[in-house]
């Protein structure tokens, strides 16, 4: 069973449960400083890349306005992202496009606001660019491997094979954009420091083969996310990481060529800040021999733990119970919907207290990432998740 002072000092956990005190579950505290010292952290371990914080895992004002005041530039997947960022005072010069799926009028609208950095991964996409946002930097998201060692994959649906990219490098040139550079990502929550080896080995090919027989020289390696957060499973640290991946990218190119280098990290920034406080609504079982405990709880897949959906992302999970309890029992958890896929984890064995009870709260911890941003707004009538926010 989870220990606490796995996850947390003292002082850390104390702030939590002083947050807690008094609310209605289920709602999300995020410990704004957490964010804060992981943000320096990954400054700390890549010094000459540039942060773009993906803000799809966590949109808030609050978020935005610790990041913007650390220095960090954004990927905004929305115009709606957009101006969030643009309305907390960010300059429109630290915000990347990197959604390769949007509408002609979105590319106009931010390129009226000022943004000059886009993703594409498609012939439409590009004309709709050099049409809305003439001469701005293109960068082309090519498809890599990951997803066996991901913990939540990402599908074909974004990227292309690199032969198509180097076409769509060249024609962003003949249509007066500026082909900036290539990205990837190699799956969230990527176990394998790896996989970054080997998408850096075809973006190395591209550069070659851009240099020499299209006389383009790309300036830009977008290396996207894919950074863990800690969960249950065991990862290695992101020091880990960045010395491997530094590592890869000395071996391929010298000082005097070293292309500008973008990070998109969301999930290992702003996954450790967050605790989702819920209580057990009831715990049954499915016949009077069942061993299983069904326990369900007040939040659920549709409250913000859709990164449970095929029990892919697996949360430590905390009860106080925990600290005292002899005997423990495998239980299935599930949220308090009336929808038969709000299950979080079957297969997964989690165990709990024996002495667990109706009432009982139980902690979500590493909950800071897609937890309120994927809440739903009104399934069964249950509004979305209440995020409190402490320093």
């Amino acid at each position: 069973m989870i220990k606490i002072d796995q996850y947390f000092d003292p002082a850390g956990w104390q702030k939590f449960t002083q947050a807690s005190e008094g609310r209605n579950t289920p709602f999300l505290v995020v410990d704004l400083s957490r964010i804060a010292t992981k943000y320096h952290e990954m400054v700390g371990f890549f010094p000459d890349a540039k942060i773009h914080y993906a803000m799809k895992a966590s949109p808030a004002v609050e978020v935005i306005n610790v990041l913007a005041e650390l220095g960090s530039s954004f990927d905004c997947a929305s115009v709606y992202e957009l101006d969030r960022v643009l309305d907390c005072g960010v300059d429109a010069s630290r915000i990347s496009y990197g959604n390769t799926i949007k509408k002609a009028r979105d590319v106009e609208y931010s390129y009226e606001k000022g943004v000059r950095l886009y993703a594409t991964d498609s012939e439409a996409d590009l004309k709709n660019i050099a049409k809305y946002a003439p001469g701005s930097n293109i960068f082309v998201r090519i498809l890599v491997e990951g997803s066996d060692t991901a913990e939540w994959p990402l599908s074909r649906k974004f990227g292309c094979h690199p032969n198509m990219a180097i076409d769509l490098l060249v024609q962003a040139r003949d249509l007066g954009l500026v082909p900036y550079g290539i990205s990837f990502h190699v799956g969230s929550q990527q176990r394998d420091v790896a996989a970054w080896d080997d998408a850096l080995a075809k973006v190395k090919y591209m550069f070659d083969w851009m240099i020499h027989e299209e006389d383009i020289k790309l300036k830009m390696i977008n290396l996207g996310g894919g950074f863990p957060a800690n969960y249950i499973s065991e990862v290695n640290p992101v020091q880990v990481y960045a010395e491997e991946i530094k590592r890869y990218l000395t071996e391929d190119y010298d000082d005097d060529n070293m292309p500008e280098i973008i990070l998109e990290p969301g999930r290992s920034l702003v996954g450790g800040s967050g605790v989702l406080v819920s209580d057990v609504v009831l715990i049954s079982r499915k016949s009077n021999t069942d061993l299983i405990r069904w326990v369900y709880t007040d939040v659920g897949l549709f409250q913000g733990l859709i990164e449970t959906l095929g029990e892919a992302i697996k949360y430590p999970i905390y009860t106080p119970k925990m600290e005292t309890s002899t005997n423990k029992g495998t239980v299935v958890l599930a949220g308090p919907t009336c929808d038969s896929a709000d299950i979080m984890y079957e297969e997964a064995g989690y165990q709990l207290p024996e002495e667990l009870e109706i009432g009982d709260k139980i902690y979500w911890l590493t909950t800071g990432a897609y937890t309120n941003s994927y809440s739903s707004v009104e399934f069964n009538g249950f509004p979305p998740l209440e995020v409190v926010y402490v320093d």
